[in-house]
């Protein structure tokens, strides 16, 4: 029986003296730790919303959506966040929890079915693990390391274990803890196992936090998580395939898809590629930011400061794109001037039914009204979004609303607004690219 992973109190004593004493404690290093990529043949995954089958209105699917998105809007802005030392030092452990798609892999030899969330916005891959010292129910069985052929302990030495930024040597090896912001965390120890996706392909020697100690609520749709960002621990990382791509279908449809790697079908869309540079924060380096040069609503190009999404020299600011995030949020001044404008070009009457989103408008009987067109300029991309990307109508209500909503400092394209693209994500090549695509 292995002993209680240290306390959370004791990992940020840890980590104060990490943050004070060795600044380069965390690896920051974009080459992968472990290259797979001889593995050329793209694996392509199915993904499943956290709230599929449960009998809900598109409304009601939002705004579930919604909560979990603000949740997480408050824990991503936390990781960049700059303000007193101590702050900083805390926030450094803050990663994102909640998110909207799951991707079902096995782990272990023999397997053990994992539903994971897919989090682009975070880089650590961890599943429950025995013994359990604190962990949520699943619907699975938990991993059981003394059963499973494959699994190995990492040591404190290793490039996995140096990467992380909390992390504790022990007598058995090298222990971990992901703190989620609020009560939510993960902690336990590091090790190495295989993955396998879609039943066949399979990928030794994967790191993971084999997690003993899970707390809060963060993460009861699943059995632990995948981070898809851009750090060294993540799996895009660890498998160096160099591209990945992401479908994700309406928020009512149960057709959404990963692939990881370079297939055919991607390289062919290269006449509809809509490509925008990848954007470097120091002070971030998990986040795929891209850079937001302006905003058209209907037929102006809305007097939005060049500065207002930029990244500060803080690490504060900027705009990522972010699979787990619902709805697009915008700093603030931004978003105000997109409202107004949604406002000034909608001839229908402000609501004020409280629908969970910033601005509604009153609408009895679905009605052909004009609507004004949405352009996101990205460097080299101008985006014209579909209709269905930014407006809902839900008729039990009687409501227009826009999807999107106000931040401070830290921007995030959701993934409302992505749905029905292929965002291509290419590392080689430090790009993001938007293709027109049906996902459903």
């Amino acid at each position: 029986m292995a002993s209680r992973p240290p306390s959370l109190t004791f990992f940020l004593v840890v980590l104060v003296a990490a943050a004070l004493y060795m600044p380069q404690a965390f690896s920051t290093s974009r080459t992968p730790l472990m290259n797979h990529r001889s593995s050329k043949t793209p694996v392509r995954l199915g993904l499943k919303r956290v709230d599929e089958g449960g009998n809900f209105t598109r409304l009601e699917l939002l705004q579930r959506a919604i909560k979990r998105g603000k949740n997480r809007l408050e824990r991503l802005s936390a990781m960049v966040k700059k303000t007193s030392t101590t702050d900083q030092v805390i926030q450094t452990a803050v990663q994102p929890g909640e998110g909207d798609f799951l991707i079902h892999l096995d782990i272990g030899t023999p397997p053990v079915n994992f539903d994971a969330i897919m989090d682009t916005g975070s880089d650590l891959i961890w599943t429950q693990c025995k013994p359990c010292i604190d962990c949520y129910q699943q619907s699975t069985p938990i991993l059981d390391p003394n059963t499973s052929s494959s699994f190995s302990k990492l040591s404190c030495s290793s490039k996995f274990c140096e990467a992380l930024s909390t992390s504790l040597c022990a007598d058995d090896g090298c222990e971990y803890l992901y703190a989620y912001g609020d009560s939510s965390s993960t902690q336990g120890v590091m090790a190495t196992e295989t993955l396998t996706f879609g039943g066949k392909t399979t990928f030794p020697n994967i790191a993971f936090g084999c997690g003993e100690d899970n707390e809060g609520d963060g993460f009861k749709q699943a059995q632990g998580l995948v981070g898809l960002g851009r750090g060294p621990l993540s799996l895009v990382s660890q498998l160096g395939y160099g591209k990945f791509a992401y479908c994700l279908g309406s928020i009512d449809s149960s057709s959404s898809s990963l692939v990881l790697g370079s297939s055919p079908s991607l390289d062919k869309t290269s006449d509809s590629v809509l490509a925008t540079p990848l954007s470097q924060n120091p002070s971030q380096q998990t986040f795929y930011y891209i850079s937001l040069e302006g905003i058209t609503v209907g037929d102006t190009l809305l007097p939005i400061s060049k500065t207002t999404f930029t990244i500060k020299e803080d690490g504060s600011g900027g705009m990522i794109v972010d699979s787990g995030t619902t709805l697009t949020y915008l700093e603030e001044s931004g978003y105000k001037l997109v409202k107004k404008a949604f406002i000034s070009g909608i001839k229908l009457p402000v609501s004020d039914i409280d629908a969970g989103l910033d601005l509604c408008f009153d609408m009895p009987n679905e009605a052909d009204i004009e609507v004004p067109k949405l352009i996101f300029h990205f460097s080299g991309a101008d985006l014209n979004l579909p209709t269905e990307n930014y407006l809902m109508y839900d008729s039990s209500m009687g409501l227009l609303c826009l999807m999107m909503g106000p931040s401070s400092g830290l921007s995030v394209f959701g993934n409302v607004q992505q749905q029905n693209f292929l965002i291509l994500h290419d590392l080689d090549k430090e790009t993001m690219s938007f293709v027109p695509h049906q996902c459903d």
